[in-house]
């Protein structure tokens, strides 16, 4: 073999780059292996930036002071650990011996940039690190001031060994108790390293040593790209261990985490773990950083991760450098940092990993409290200048209520899985907010709309940072990067669900995934053959068999037998099991089934149940904490995850968010689609030692539908089309040209409305009214044809109104005039009586039953991108539901030897519920009115809180939008049962 082409002279190579820059040789015979130290090296430093510290030294041990500083560095190295000590140095003779400077967030102060130019990076070949065998060694060290930080096994293929061999070495070669190599004492991280590949371990542990790919990425999936100038691996070298990077990651990065042991749910011990950033963590951090320095606030950013990739550790490393940001100019880029999350272990995470990296407390504020206390909390926080501010999305339209403005102030807003409802009218509410755009004691009303238009776009004192695995094209316009000379927008940064699966952070939900067929018969058993609308009834007959105690009962066989022969071992016979349902009442029938089915055959498992409210069946009311043996709803999560129990069924709980990685099985009986089957389906895919590989048994979705859904997120998203700006002006336009309506009472209204003295009075309500009573009026005498045609275009005027001008810069007063008084105008419209709700129960029978495997095996999704779309102008309005027998529905079902339809999810509209008895103003609102005035306030409000919840449950929303019928329905019964609940509250 050449020697130009082998392992000696690929180290030579990365040396030598290494000495170019600012590192310096440090031969393995100036390592003192019992100490873990280049002694003269580190005493030399501390001689030369901290004389005077030394001193104290010398004073105090009388000529014995490298000696006794040693000492007590190798004592505080093994209780302390390299990482704490390189922050924030040796305590010792009343004093603090720096072993490291960092880099300060300005220029302001030369003498800290002078200590910072101080410090010694040292790389060392052939490393012999062992103090009772000095023949070992490994191939290169790299060192701070004399203090190992990083070893590195270097392989070439060329001698027929690659980054596998590294990471073998590693594991069955180095003893974890050598003092350089002890975790947290020694070295903080280990590479394995090929001219092709790298890999990390922050833990020597034998055999159980796990190492993490540290690749760029190539090609949408794992590797890395070719260089055309050297190794595809030479941004290790030349990048990522140049000394202001390397710096970097020591001060700002690596951090120890720290987690309770719980077995059974009693607490056992605590595991610490040295978190060492993966690349594309590092390198978004780093570019998001940059741009934001660059650019100053005002810009938007859109990060597409893949679950499993680490947001939370990216979150808050993002965090933790945009609250100390600076320019080139050393002025802070933002005031605060507003972080908007639904996941609460983020707020102890962001707390933890800000406090090691700085020991500051107080940085973090977390609004904790409830209802009008949570907004009254949050607004204190950002007017007292809190440094980062936890919060939930929902909290901030309650903000309006309780400040008066805040000062011109410059936020970072950093969204959590960019929530949909950042796109909505509550999004608006917040920019308003944090812009500082409130109410002025001189603003007229035309201040105020053009507040309100502006509102609407992006401001110039905000910047989002966006993250989500699963990005919508609402999202993708709202925040993505518009690449120049390109008006397709896309994210600013890519981990893509292929990469993390090709590296192993996560599982291939799809590579086990067996679809069954249901096919029925049924009959109807009554001699009448009454008429009914034809799509609720075939709606209705869907549920019916949905529901069939025996179709339950024969999917209970199927899922318990398959979870005891093929699960149950798995993942160290720890392996858990999911089942999804369509509805609530579904998940109640289906737990009560599997319990019986358990019992009935003795067997040793055990069913958790999760569902909001109370279900009633037949009489008998059910409630998941009744259901699951007095379990409160908080415990439910830790319970799930002892040896007690292995199955849970759920009805729209725990689909997004939910972290078990023993969770190794699922059973839908739910129909899935788009985001919803990425997220449901990705419950699954967390790694767990012992776990290696997943299955889906899917009896309602094919795999045609399943790769549908995944294909547009297996890489980088991409859009179908964008917004066209003009669909909202030719909206406007068709609106005008109906005569419905005057401009003169458009711009009448607007005044009224904005008029900072007429605002939130009954007296303004009544003037409102009032200004839209000619435009009711003349609807009301328009033929039935003109109606359904002005109330489709308005209610789609008001729907684009709404999303576009969150990714359009209108700043269109005209636009905002119409879009508020189409708003009042709107809810007060009459719609055509809802239908009466179609059930049936005795009136039919099921006749014949059989399921079928129709498929098995994995659903491959291929490469290339494939995009998602934006939303455009609703349809002409909801079509007029023919009247048919109940036979002839019955046979169109036969027809089909099954069903594709599923109930309307409950839970969904429970939330709903919730969130209206969680408005304070709603809530009083029904506490003080008829039901009738009541209903003014609240079905506008509704549609808003349906807006924002849009991607929970995007079928249901486009019938509401789209369906007359539906959506009356659906308002009805929730205008009745928040009154009703209400008022029982106020009693």
């Amino acid at each position: 073999m050449n020697k130009q082409y082998d392992e000696h002279a690929f180290e030579t190579y990365i040396e030598q780059h290494l000495l170019d820059g600012e590192y310096e040789q440090l031969g393995p015979d100036e390592f003192d292996a019992e100490h873990g130290v280049f002694p003269d090296t580190l005493v030399s430093f501390v001689k030369e930036t901290q004389p005077d510290r030394w001193q104290q030294l010398e004073t105090a041990y009388k000529g014995k002071a490298r000696q006794r500083f040693l000492q007590e560095l190798t004592s505080a190295l093994e209780t302390r650990g390299t990482l704490e000590l390189l922050r924030h140095g040796l305590r010792t003779t009343g004093t603090t011996i720096k072993l490291a400077f960092f880099q300060p967030n300005t220029r302001k102060n030369p003498e800290v940039q002078k200590q910072y130019e101080a410090n010694r990076l040292g790389v060392t070949r052939q490393f012999h690190y062992s103090p009772t065998d000095p023949s070992l060694s490994i191939d290169l060290a790299l060192s701070v001031n004399g203090i190992p930080v990083a070893t590195a096994e270097l392989k070439n293929p060329a001698t027929g060994q690659t980054v596998e061999d590294a990471k073998q070495q590693y594991a069955k070669e180095r003893d974890p108790g050598e003092p350089v190599l002890k975790f947290k004492r020694g070295a903080l991280v280990h590479f394995a390293v090929d001219p092709n590949e790298v890999e990390y371990t922050t833990e020597l542990d034998g055999e159980d040593t796990y190492f993490l790919p540290f690749n760029k990425g190539h090609d949408g999936g794992a590797g890395n790209p070719p260089n055309e100038d050297g190794h595809r691996t030479a941004y290790l070298w030349e990048e990522v261990w140049a000394k202001d990077s390397w710096m970097e990651i020591l001060q700002r990065f690596i951090h120890i985490d720290e987690e309770e042991i719980r077995k059974d749910g009693v607490k056992v011990s605590d595991e610490e773990t040295i978190i060492f950033p993966r690349y594309h963590q590092l390198e978004c951090v780093r570019q998001l950083v940059a741009s934001a320095r660059e650019n100053g606030v005002g810009e938007d950013y859109l990060v597409q991760h893949s679950t499993g990739s680490g947001k939370s550790k990216s979150i808050a490393w993002l965090v933790h450098r945009l609250v100390s940001l600076h320019n080139d100019a050393d002025e802070a880029v933002f005031d605060g940092v507003v972080v908007v999350t639904d996941r609460t272990i983020l707020d102890e995470q962001l707390r933890n990993t800000i406090y090691e990296l700085d020991h500051k407390t107080g940085v973090v504020h977390a609004v904790k409290g409830e209802g009008q206390s949570k907004s009254k909390e949050l607004a204190a926080a950002l007017e007292a200048g809190k440094p980062v501010v936890i919060t939930t999305l929902q909290t901030f339209p309650y903000v309006i209520e309780h400040t008066q403005g805040l000062p011109d102030l410059d936020y970072a807003v950093v969204v959590d899985e960019a929530h949909s409802s950042q796109t909505g009218e509550m999004a608006k509410e917040m920019k308003q907010i944090l812009a500082g755009e409130n109410i002025e004691e001189d603003d007229d009303w035309e201040d105020l709309l053009a507040k309100s238009a502006k509102a609407r776009g992006k401001q110039e004192n905000l910047s989002f940072f966006a993250f989500t695995a699963t990005p919508k094209g609402k999202t993708l316009e709202a925040f993505g990067n518009t690449p120049e000379g390109d008006d397709t927008p896309e994210p600013f940064h890519v981990y893509s669900m292929r990469q993390a699966i090709e590296e192993g952070f996560i599982l291939d939900v799809l590579q086990h995934y067996t679809t069954y067929e249901t096919f029925y018969n049924v009959a109807k058993v009554i001699e009448e053959d009454p008429q009914v609308p034809q799509k609720k009834a075939v709606k209705a007959v869907s549920k019916f068999l949905k529901l069939h105690p025996h179709n339950i009962s024969q999917k209970v066989e199927i899922i318990v037998e398959h979870f005891r022969n093929h699960t149950q071992h798995k993942v160290g016979g720890k392996a858990k099991a999911m089942v999804v349902t369509s509805s609530r009442l579904h998940a109640v029938r289906y737990k009560n089934a599997i319990d019986d089915y358990i019992d009935e055959n003795g067997y040793d498992l055990g069913a958790l149940v999760a569902f909001s409210g109370t279900v009633d069946d037949d009489g008998i009311e059910f409630t998941e904490k009744g259901m699951n043996d007095g379990l409160k709803q908080s415990e439910l999560p830790r319970a799930f995850g002892s040896s007690e129990y292995q199955v849970l069924v759920v009805a729209d709980k725990y689909q997004t968010g939910f972290d078990e990685p023993q969770l190794h099985t699922m059973y839908v009986d739910k129909k899935l689609s788009g985001v919803q089957a990425v997220q449901t389906l990705s419950r699954l895919n967390r790694t767990h030692p012992g776990k290696e590989d997943t299955f889906v048994l899917d009896f309602e979705n094919d795999q045609e539908d399943i790769y549908d859904s995944f294909r547009p997120y297996y890489e980088a998203t991409t859009i179908e089309g964008t917004t066209d700006p003009q669909h909202i002006y030719r909206l406007e336009s068709e609106l005008d040209a109906m005569q419905i309506y005057s401009r003169e009472h458009v711009d009448r209204f607007a005044e009224e409305f904005f008029s900072p003295e007429n605002r939130a009075t009954e007296q303004a309500h009544a003037k409102l009214s009032s200004l839209v009573q000619p435009a009711h009026d003349e609807f009301m005498v328009a033929d039935e044809e003109t109606q359904e045609e002005f109330r489709s275009k308005l209610r789609s005027f008001l729907r684009l109104y709404k999303f576009q001008s969150q990714v359009v810069t209108y700043e269109d007063t005209r636009l905002e005039k119409l879009y508020t008084f189409g708003r009042f105008l709107y809810k007060e419209l009459p719609r055509k009586s809802g239908e009466s709700r179609v059930e049936f129960n005795d009136e039919l029978a099921l006749q014949y039953y059989r399921l079928e495997k129709s498929a098995e095996g994995s659903i491959e999704l291929g490469t290339g991108s494939r995009g998602v779309s934006v939303p455009t102008e609703t349809g002409t309005g909801g079509q007029q539901d023919e009247e048919v027998e109940l036979s002839t529905v019955v046979e169109k079902i036969n027809e089909a030897l099954g069903t594709d339809f599923t109930d309307a999810d409950q839970l969904f509209l429970d939330q709903l519920k919730e969130d209206a008895l969680d408005d304070d103003h709603l809530r009083k609102s029904a506490q003080k009115n008829s039901q009738e005035n009541f209903a003014l306030e609240f079905d506008d409000a509704l549609t808003d809180m349906f807006i924002d919840r849009m991607d929970q449950n995007q079928e249901l929303f486009a019938k509401f939008m789209d369906n007359e019928e539906v959506q009356e329905a659906i308002t009805n019964h929730l205008r009745e049962e928040v009154y009703q609940a209400s008022q029982e509250a106020e009693s």
